[in-house]
């Protein structure tokens, strides 16, 4: 379709010379804006698919992928109702919790903490938990007196394996000299990292027995904790769920996305938002490569009249000025599609650097919840960002193309 003469003459056409200056500079522009274009989507889009991955896949790694409430926050008959849940088809283990707000208390500081009551065994099924005990050991749950803490509780409240804590919770005691919370000091019998600093600065595992006593919640239970095989469909858990939950009309279940739809909405509006302001760049440095074209067309002119009057098609010239506008766009896009995955396969020591550079926290897992910056570049993503930047890159050309083409060599060789 194209021929060795086309490549050739629009090859010089994008060489540089004195007098077509001007229009290389645009040109050169051009080819920037639509590099920093595609590289700044790449990147975004790595990052947000990372944000939501990492996000997702640790609120799962702690949290259950549905669980059973009581809307007098009790459950009485809670072992029968577990072993009907274990038998629904998708259903991977479920497991009774005890939950409760309550102040944790140290020597050197107080703050709130959720406090979970867990078996031991139900305990190690939670992997992202059993997998990232950074001191002390796991099997220290199934001591009533000990409990496991965040990493961000232990390194705010300034505590280690063998230190006290003590649990404040909302219940009160009556006493001679009125009613006074309940207070009880535990030994901190180990540290978990999970990577979610949301979790690690407030979550408390507890023995299940002792978190009954703690809590005042006598051969009851808060909550029935259900994990399916697959978690991204629950549709078959939740039909086998709803015939069991019929018979027990004081009980309702809540699915990680229902209970997590504030975090997951907002990631996708984010996304979808910063997709369509990026590409806006990408759009300018199009509009850029129409300029340049159109001035190298009205520059040329006289050449093109010479190479019509040598027998040269209109379609030939056409597709010489398709190839100028489309190797900016395609050079570009290709630099852009380099540096972008380069950039996002090593974000996190790009943004170590910068930190040490500058002196600042550039991501603060207090406000962004995980510990590290993730990244994850989908090959869908780069894709559809690569075929977007040559489509609009090939689309700015037709004009400056189609003008050159119509170009009268018998007016413009008129007066030479």
């Amino acid at each position: 379709m194209f021929s060795k003469l086309e490549f050739l003459i629009a090859s010089r056409y994008l060489r540089s010379k004195r007098k077509e200056g001007f229009i290389s500079v645009i040109a050169i522009f051009s080819f920037v804006g639509i590099m920093i274009g595609v590289a700044t989507l790449i990147i975004v889009m790595s990052v947000m698919n990372g944000f939501r991955y990492e996000l997702v896949d640790r609120i799962l790694g702690i949290n259950s992928h549905i669980t059973v409430y009581s809307k007098n926050q009790q459950i009485a008959n809670y072992p029968e109702l577990v072993e009907e849940i274990k038998k629904i088809q998708g259903v991977k283990y479920s497991n009774p919790i005890v939950e409760s707000q309550a102040m944790l208390s140290s020597k050197a500081k107080n703050a709130g903490g959720l406090i979970k009551g867990i078996r031991l065994e139900d305990l190690k099924n939670k992997t992202l938990i059993f997998n990232n005990i950074t001191a002390g050991s796991i099997e220290k749950i199934a001591e009533k007196n000990s409990v496991l803490i965040g990493s961000a509780i232990a390194q705010s409240m300034n505590l280690k394996v063998g230190d006290e804590i003590k649990i404040v919770s909302a219940e009160t005691s009556d006493t001679i000299i009125g009613s006074i919370p309940r207070i009880k000091t535990y030994e901190v019998g180990g540290v978990f990292d999970s990577g979610l600093y949301e979790y690690d600065s407030t979550t408390v595992f507890m023995n299940f027995d002792m978190a009954q006593i703690h809590f005042r919640f006598p051969e009851v239970v808060s909550g029935i904790e259900i994990f399916a095989n697959d978690a991204t469909n629950l549709d078959l858990v939740k039909d086998g769920l709803y015939n069991i939950l019929v018979q027990y009309p004081d009980l309702y279940a809540v699915d990680w996305q229902q209970s997590n739809s504030g975090f997951i909405d907002a990631l996708k509006v984010e996304r979808t938002v910063m997709f369509l302001i990026l590409t806006l760049i990408i759009l300018v440095a199009s509009f850029n490569i129409i300029s340049s074209m159109i001035m190298l067309v009205n520059d040329k002119n006289k050449n093109i009249a010479l190479l019509r009057t040598l027998g040269m098609t209109k379609a030939s010239i056409m597709r010489i000025f398709l190839i100028c506008g489309s190797s900016i766009g395609f050079v570009g896009t290709f630099l852009g599609l380099l540096i972008g995955v380069v950039f996002s396969a090593n974000i996190n020591s790009i943004k170590s650097w910068l930190e040490s550079a500058t002196n600042t926290d550039l991501f603060n897992p207090a406000i962004y919840f995980l510990s590290t910056l993730p990244s994850k570049v989908f090959v869908s993503d780069v894709v559809l960002i690569v075929g977007m930047a040559l489509v609009i890159s090939f689309l700015a050309t037709l004009y400056p193309a189609y003008k050159a083409s119509k170009a009268n060599p018998a007016e413009i060789l008129r007066y030479e």
